[in-house]
């Protein structure tokens, strides 16, 4: 059997373990964390407990196959339950905006800000289909290292408008600004801002649809032990605590790792989960990359920053989804201020998770668990986060508490916050970016970065900066690209 390594225990990482394993490999993965599970950390403090990353689980059956690769189950390890609504909007005006449920739920809901709209949302939705059964049946799974595979699918993106982005796609079919709003919102999820980015992510709303939305309960941390769980029954090796500092390459062929520990270890097969820019930057020598490895990180443009702000309170808002999207009153021109002039502007919009709302076991009875999740600049920016984490968290505590969290300054209790800082420094993301590199239709299947390595031979990257790109269905399908190119052990 053939030893290989995989490098970072994201979601990415996990998946090409199981899928290496699969195929006969000995595998052993390595994360720098106490834990697996990449972003997906899990965060206690005085009995609340904090899903530190991903929360919102689409594509069920992508998780299913990873264990039915051995013959295995996912409900025998986890229980995925259904929220409804998906997402609720909350808009500066005080109304709301409840979108998921059935198909006549969400037109229902459509029709009270504008009857024509919900005309429109069917063939947006019928659109999204279309891009769907493209970007993620055909080619979501497909290797794109190659620059043929993009010549031959060119003139279908084209034909279904693939160029624009999302906003002015769903600007094409809704009326009303707050419609528009919503249903342009999902790329922020993804690290990009819905006025670049390629409207191929408008695939969402049909794949939301399909699939519906689920929680794990216990969280997203169950979900990731669930998976440590079946690994470790499948003879997968995991170590942490240990960061890849370097991969060994001669005569122009991956052999082992360098461990920050100095010790080293060889492998015939190794998969990076790391961010790829940092991995190009920092792990394998330039004169070991290929000439559009170095031009992707010199031109490549980054996702915005994240800052998360956990936090209790000693009571419950029991009127309070699971998800809620609270909108500011700038939309546009506070995007711009993110993405393009990298500045922390004094408003925001913000996503609420409320766990508590399906597990009611993430906090002590008669008290809920929250976080909240501000889009802000990266670390190409001058913000100082030690002087302003402490302002934005009051900030945001006050517009809760004026609005959907009546009397938060008086209830709430743990807090803490993580800001790009430590984005950078607990997951080496390029700029302290929250999603690796941005989805715009620059960085999108070939242009991303490929998921067989530039440059060394038996080198594969998965995860968030990879092909086809972030969010759980991403980061799981480019172990699947990952899969087609790596052939069996011997």
């Amino acid at each position: 059997m053939k030893d290989a390594i995989v490098i970072g225990g994201g979601f990415g990482g996990i998946a090409a373990s199981l899928r290496l394993r699969a195929k006969g490999y000995n595998v052993e993965l390595f994360e720098r964390r106490a834990e697996i599970g990449g972003r997906a950390q899990v965060f206690t403090l005085d009995g609340f407990t904090h899903d530190a990353g991903p929360t919102v689980i689409t594509a069920p059956f992508l998780f299913e196959e990873l264990f039915s690769l051995f013959g295995k189950k996912l409900s025998d390890y986890i229980t995925l339950v259904p929220v409804d609504p998906w997402y609720r909007f909350y808009f500066p005006d005080g109304t709301q905006f409840d979108y998921g449920g059935t198909l006549e739920d969400t037109l229902s809901e459509i029709s009270k800000f504008e009857p024509s709209d919900t005309q429109g949302y069917l063939e947006l939705l019928k659109h999204s289909q279309n891009i769907f059964e493209v970007a993620f049946d055909e080619l979501s799974d497909q290797p794109f290292h190659e620059f043929s595979l993009l010549f031959k699918t060119t003139p279908t993106l084209v034909k279904l408008k693939c160029y624009k982005t999302v906003w002015q796609l769903v600007s094409t079919y809704l009326k009303n600004e707050k419609l528009r709003q919503a249903f342009s919102i999902q790329p922020l999820l993804l690290g990009g801002n819905p006025f670049d980015t390629t409207c191929i992510y408008s695939l969402i709303h049909f794949l939301e649809r399909k699939w519906g939305i689920y929680f794990p309960i216990g969280g997203t941390g169950a979900l990731v032990q669930a998976f440590k769980k079946l690994m470790t029954e499948e003879g997968i090796k995991i170590t942490t605590n240990s960061t890849i500092e370097k991969i060994i390459v001669k005569n122009k062929k991956t052999k082992g790792v360098i461990i920050d520990s100095g010790r080293k270890i060889s492998a015939d097969i190794i998969v990076s989960n790391a961010d790829p820019m940092h991995m190009y930057s920092s792990m394998i020598s330039t004169g070991d990359q290929s000439i559009t490895a170095r031009v992707k990180q010199r031109l490549s443009k980054v996702s915005m920053g994240l800052y998360v702000l956990y936090f209790g309170t000693r009571r419950t808002y029991s009127d309070v989804a699971h998800h809620t999207i609270w909108m500011g009153a700038r939309y546009k021109e506070l995007l711009k201020d993110i993405f393009d002039r990298k500045i922390l502007a004094d408003d925001f919009s913000l996503y609420l998770h409320r766990p508590t709302a399906t597990d009611p076991s993430f906090a002590p009875e008669g008290c809920d668990s929250f976080y909240v999740l501000c889009p802000v600049p990266n670390l190409l920016g001058s913000v100082d986060w030690e002087i302003e984490g402490p302002l934005l968290q009051k900030r945001i505590v006050s517009a809760l508490g004026n609005t959907i969290l009546p009397g938060l300054t008086s209830t709430i209790c743990s807090t803490f916050f993580m800001t790009p800082v430590d984005f950078k420094e607990n997951y080496l993301t390029a700029f302290g970016s929250g999603f690796s590199i941005a989805p715009t239709f620059k960085q999108s299947a070939w242009f991303r970065f490929h998921n067989k390595a530039e440059g060394p031979k038996n080198l594969f990257l998965v995860g968030a900066g990879t092909h086809p790109g972030a969010g759980l269905p991403g980061v799981i399908s480019s172990a699947k690209v990952v899969d087609k190119m790596i052939p069996r052990s011997n």
